[in-house]
């Protein structure tokens, strides 16, 4: 897994770091038990502050995606579906919001966008 990080996108260091990790958990590529780098190496790595990376990881646990195991490091905790099921639906959101504000701006009325809706959906998955 590699993460990167940049002090120009205006989100803090630590909620770039959870988003990627996160993002590599729902994705399959961070698998249960795998460990993480531990928090001095990602700070040595990114060349960001070990309160940082703290941070980050102390979230993630809170969060429910990793564990600390005290002198082994931290490691991804199973799948948890619900979390994954909120994370699909708030890109769900996120994508109509988008698709909404442009329908709006074209004079676009709510059942166009619901008949598009589902003439996509029929062709993907039906």
């Amino acid at each position: 897994m590699k993460i990167i990080v940049s002090n120009r996108f205006g989100v803090p260091i630590y909620e770039q770091i959870k988003e990627q990790v996160k993002a590599a958990i729902f994705s399959g590529e961070l698998q249960e038990d795998d460990m993480l780098p531990s928090i001095r190496q990602l700070a040595r790595d990114l060349k960001i502050s070990v309160i940082t990376t703290t941070r980050a990881y102390s979230d993630l646990e809170q969060e429910g995606f990793i564990a600390t195991v005290q002198g082994k490091g931290c490691f991804v905790l199973p799948r948890n579906t619900e979390l994954a099921r909120e994370n699909a639906m708030h890109k769900m959101e996120d994508g109509l919001s988008i698709a909404i504000t442009a329908a709006k701006a074209e004079n676009i009325n709510k059942e166009e966008i619901i008949e598009r809706l589902n003439l996509l959906w029929e062709d993907e998955y039906e």
